[in-house]
């Protein structure tokens, strides 16, 4: 949590608008995001939330009196200032957004040149310390003389989209696809005409009163509208995204919601199909089924701690071509090593062409062998007391410290941590081809962690 903000976090900016985040504190933002990074030339988009032209109009008054050239690039998705910033040469770029946050939040994530992400330990603090010496009073009035522009980047984005998969390589499959009413159905409606396929249309108007609840498909209850029309019609692919589009979640044709985990597996094999022997960054909450693939499709896998700060950064260490996290986020070196919920679908829809499986064909002998919870959330009153009370019970296993505490037996593991921002923990439990074991395992576990 931010020292002098509170809607600063430990990877972004993300706060309720407007008495933790308004036209001011987005003024001083942009004046300390100017002192912090130096930059001449930085871009800016929001989502459908109502107060983001508001905000992007004051960071943009504050990044102008520090002497930086600013480009609104409008309502776009998250991974759209990520293409621009780096595709477009920028000094830096800000998505201002609250992701999958209710209505009343907005937020900002930032990166600077080449969309290197801006967290807690590389100047997001700075920028902080500095906006908050801005709205004391204690620095006084910029250089000034910086300029603003619009450019529309659908066209470039979809045009990098299609180098990456080209249509060629799709079938004409039926699509569902579901924005949620979020920013996603305007990168669809450019790419769409690109395409072979056949898309039918749900919630596909950005609206950010949000009538059918904020898009976040990892909720039963977000994604049940998209399971019901997929089960009641034929559909070879249904996709959900949230309101930001840098995530995206994938079902079925018997309108099946697959774990995030298994598409990790799935992508990094449509990967490494194009580029054997590359490396694939995978995160320590699930692992069996990613490892398997990685090795059987020639791969080097390499463990890295979740969140997108570090997976980039690692990417980047082992020069990645692929990195995923059972989240949903999915990072791509031809993509800046940034997270993007368009890729993914164009690879997965790829796979299916090319191997002549059914999304449900690719992933089942995955879900036989390798069962897991899903990510289960527990609210506890000591974080740290509840993971020594569980790394005591199976002292036995062999144990691993890479991101809260996983432990692994012959033929199950688990990884327990704690969250960031709340006082939760979330457990994943995963077994060899033992689903009985693995939900034993599961119950076992929360029963110590729920006391």
């Amino acid at each position: 949590m931010g020292q002098y903000l509170p809607c600063f976090k430990a990877y972004d900016v993300r706060g309720k608008v407007p008495s933790e985040l308004n036209p001011e504190i987005a003024y001083a933002i942009g004046r300390a995001y100017g002192m912090e990074t130096k930059a001449k030339s930085v871009c800016i988009g929001y989502d459908i939330r109502l107060t983001g032209p508001e905000l992007a109009e004051a960071l943009t008054r504050g990044l102008n009196e520090e002497g930086c050239d600013v480009v609104d690039l409008g309502l776009i998705g998250t991974e759209m200032v990520y293409f621009a910033t780096a595709f477009h040469g920028y000094d830096g770029g800000v998505m201002i957004t609250a992701s999958h946050n209710p209505p009343e939040y907005n937020g900002m994530k930032m990166v600077r040149q080449e969309s290197r992400p801006i967290s807690g330990d590389s100047g997001l603090y700075d920028i902080e310390a500095k906006a908050h010496a801005v709205l004391q009073g204690e620095i006084v009035a910029g250089p000034g003389g910086g300029s603003m522009s619009k450019k529309d980047c659908y066209e470039d984005f979809v045009q990098h989209l299609l180098k990456i998969c080209s249509p060629s390589e799709l079938k004409n499959f039926k699509v569902l696809a579901s924005p949620g009413n979020g920013a996603a159905g305007l990168a669809m409606e450019a790419l769409m005409p690109h395409l072979p396929l056949e898309v039918t249309k749900m919630m596909f108007e950005p609206d950010g009163h949000f009538p059918n609840g904020v898009p976040n498909p990892i909720l039963p209850e977000s994604r049940k509208p998209v399971e019901d029309e997929m089960k009641a019609n034929r559909y070879d692919l249904g996709i959900a995204w949230d309101g930001d589009y840098d995530r995206c979640f994938l079902l079925d044709e018997n309108g099946t919601f697959i774990e995030g985990y298994y598409i990790v597996g799935l992508l990094a094999q449509a990967i490494l199909v194009d580029d054997p022997g590359a490396t694939i960054i995978y995160d320590p909450r699930l692992t069996w089924n990613t490892l398997e693939i990685v090795e059987e499709s020639g791969g080097k896998a390499v463990m890295c701690k979740s969140g997108h700060a570090f997976i980039k950064e690692k990417m980047r260490a082992e020069n990645a071509v692929y990195g995923g996290e059972m989240s949903a986020h999915h990072y791509f070196r031809d993509h800046w090593y940034c997270d993007s919920g368009m890729i993914p679908m164009l690879l997965v829809l790829k796979l299916m062409a090319k191997s002549g499986k059914s999304l449900g064909e690719l992933v089942g002998a995955m879900i036989e062998k390798f069962p897991c919870s899903g990510e289960i959330n527990s609210t506890v009153a000591d974080v740290k007391a509840v993971l020594a009370a569980v790394e005591a019970k199976y002292a036995d296993g062999e144990i691993d410290r890479t991101d809260g505490l996983s432990v692994e037996f012959a033929d199950w593991r688990f990884n327990l941590r704690g969250s960031n921002t709340e006082p939760v923990i979330r457990l994943n439990v995963e077994s060899r081809g033992d689903r009985a074991l693995m939900e034993a395992k599961t119950e076992e576990i929360l029963g110590l962690v729920r006391g």
